[in-house]
């Protein structure tokens, strides 16, 4: 008998109708208990039949469907053959799940593979389910409407075919394809999207970096508040329950007019020590030129200045101001403070419309093109602020200055590499996967920081989306880690125009 702690509606004393995955199952409620008892013959068990875009876009995904079975149709196999050649993410995640597939099949019985291999985890020992494989031809006559012998149509072929001989499973197809889902459903076969590489559910739910405190904080956490000074900072250690709700490296403020705005440098239960910021607004306090125009700009500039914060990310909507504060900061702390030797910015070279094919040159001007914001914002930078301050040998001399400090790299070679005391900016990083993201964070050596940048809302790389890019990744898993921060920029600075579209348009 399996148990399940499950609450449903009760029919009559002892019986409750309910479901799991969707399959309504009797049960039988013990009076003295929540548990619910019910035979493993009444439970359905699931079978996934995964599309080729699956296993590209996640070579870990077999792993990850806890308990139920797989089905690998040989078209799938065969795509994965063609794709598995190159440099490129998809061909390195392609011999992956190939190296995956040996290791399962290693041991395995040959003559009694149409029982499925087992799919154990990483320790050889437990079995999450079962791995099987197309090992027949398929023989069903599939409607009119997919008779073209496409690999699509015959992933959905394959799936009627399974959904016959697996009658004991309920057959669910998962695929990252929307066109082929669609297809599926007006054959009448369960489809899903796979879910496994979402990092939340919401975009909605991702961390901001910012918190506003209520208006009474000070009345309710004021009685245990020890406040002191060090190299020119104010610290204050707070005892309160609204502390439970802290993060690490998050800003907080006050919106009473009183100015007060800190960050989150410590917490343990309901103890925190925050940090008064400093306030960037102020034109004393202007960052090679640059002053905030709002309280978000305000906070990521503390953090891209911070020297204890070694990695921020800055996220927003076109004309928030993200490349633009993150190399100013980093020009000023290579200059005015000598903390990095050199600014090194890069990105993933995926165009938002028609690729324009090859480009000429050594590595850095190849990549010149896909660094017009960097190109824009330097020349903004190293401007004078009033005409004829410096003729046109003056502003020639400022920026062969600023670009020997300057290096543009391309992503793809980056493996192996180690950057040394150096200022990384990582730009369109919403179109970096999880695993492209991990990649490059792992490059920093001592003296490094690494900013990142990107816009959930412009994602150009095929099966990506909001909640599962890198930079939500990377959000998500780096709230509540020392030396880390995020900020979200909410309100354009660019121009009236670019705000306005992006609020109508």
């Amino acid at each position: 008998m399996r148990v399940f702690s499950l609450q449903a509606h009760l029919q009559g004393t002892d019986v409750a109708v309910f479901s799991v995955h969707g399959i309504p199952i009797a049960g039988i409620a013990h009076h003295n208990s929540k548990e619910w008892y019910m035979s493993p013959k009444k439970m359905k068990k699931r079978l996934f039949v995964l599309d080729t875009n699956v296993l590209m876009h996640d070579p870990s995904s077999i792993f990850r469907f806890d308990e139920h079975d797989l089905y690998l149709p040989m078209v799938v196999l065969e795509e994965m053959d063609r794709g598995k050649k190159g440099m490129s993410e998809v061909s390195r995640n392609v011999r992956e799940v190939s190296r995956h597939l040996d290791g399962l099949m290693t041991g395995a019985n040959a003559s009694n593979i149409g029982a499925g291999v087992p799919i154990r985890n990483s320790d050889k020992t437990s079995v999450h389910g079962r791995l099987f494989f197309q090992t027949n031809h398929v023989n069903i006559t599939p409607p009119d409407i997919i008779r073209e012998q496409t690999p699509d149509n015959m992933i959905l072929a394959v799936t009627l075919a399974v959904t016959k001989e697996f009658t004991e499973h309920e057959v669910t197809l998962v695929s990252k394809d929307i066109n082929l889902r669609i297809k599926a459903t007006v054959l009448g076969i369960h489809t899903e999207d796979y879910r496994n590489d979402q990092v939340i559910r919401d975009i909605d739910l991702l961390h901001t970096g910012m918190l506003e405190l209520p208006l009474d904080f000070w009345e309710t956490h004021t009685k245990d508040v020890e406040s002191w000074l060090k190299e020119g900072h104010t610290y204050y250690r707070i005892t309160g329950p609204g502390v439970r709700e802290w993060h690490l490296g998050q800003c907080v403020y006050l919106d009473d007019g009183s100015g007060f705005e800190a960050i989150v440098r410590d917490r343990h239960d309901t103890t925190a020590i925050i940090e008064v910021l400093q306030d960037y607004r102020l034109p004393r306090h202007a960052v090679w030129g640059i002053t905030a125009r709002n309280r978000a700009q305000n906070f990521a500039l503390n953090l891209l200045l911070d020297e204890d914060i070694h990695f921020v990310s800055l996220m927003g909507t076109a004309g928030t101001g993200k490349t633009l504060l993150a190399l100013a900061s980093g020009l000023s702390l290579v200059f005015d403070h000598n903390r990095h030797r050199e600014i090194i910015m890069t990105r993933i070279t995926v165009p938002m419309g028609e690729d324009i094919g090859f480009l000429p040159g050594n590595e850095e001007e190849k990549m010149t093109p896909w660094m017009g914001a960097l190109m824009d914002n330097l020349e903004f930078l190293s401007t004078p602020s009033k005409p004829g301050d410096a003729g046109d040998w003056g502003r020639a001399a400022t920026d062969e200055l600023l670009r020997s400090r300057i290096r543009i790299r391309s992503m793809n070679f980056m493996r192996g590499r180690t950057f040394l005391g150096r200022f990384v900016i990582l730009d369109e990083a919403q179109n970096l996967t999880p695993k492209q993201m991990k990649s490059l964070i792992t490059r920093a050596g001592h003296g490094t920081k690494i900013v990142c940048l990107g816009n959930v809302e412009q994602i150009d790389t095929p099966y990506l989306t909001e909640t599962s890019s890198g930079i939500t990744y990377v959000v998500n898993r780096f709230r509540d880690e020392k030396h880390t921060g995020h900020i979200t920029l909410e309100r354009g600075e660019r121009s009236y125009l670019a705000d306005l579209a992006n609020k109508v348009l």
